[in-house]
């Protein structure tokens, strides 16, 4: 249960920052301050924009992917270089997951 209350004084566009930056993390202007003064990992959610490219991103992986099982016999040559992008944009979305 919080009762206590600490004010601090800041400009008008630092207070509309934090607010923003909250709001992207999905959490109360309080929680985030509380969370930054105490070093707390904060994740911003995800935009529906950004999402829909990650899922983009996913698909164009196991297409590439099923392109190169598909040249294996006839160009390997091909089917490793896509193999290595499908897996470039693999280690992306594992970053992206982080």
């Amino acid at each position: 249960m919080k009762r206590e209350y600490i004010q601090i004084r800041c400009s008008i566009y630092e207070k509309k920052l934090l607010k923003k930056r909250a709001a992207r993390a999905g959490i109360s202007l309080s929680e985030y301050l509380r969370a930054t003064a105490f070093k707390l990992n904060i994740v911003e959610r995800l935009t529906p924009e950004q999402l829909e490219c990650y899922q983009l991103l996913i698909q164009y992986k196991n297409n590439f992917m099923r392109i190169s099982n598909m040249f294996k016999k006839s160009d390997p040559r091909l089917a490793k270089n896509v193999e290595d992008l499908a897996e470039e944009i693999r280690t992306h979305l594992q970053n992206f997951k982080k």
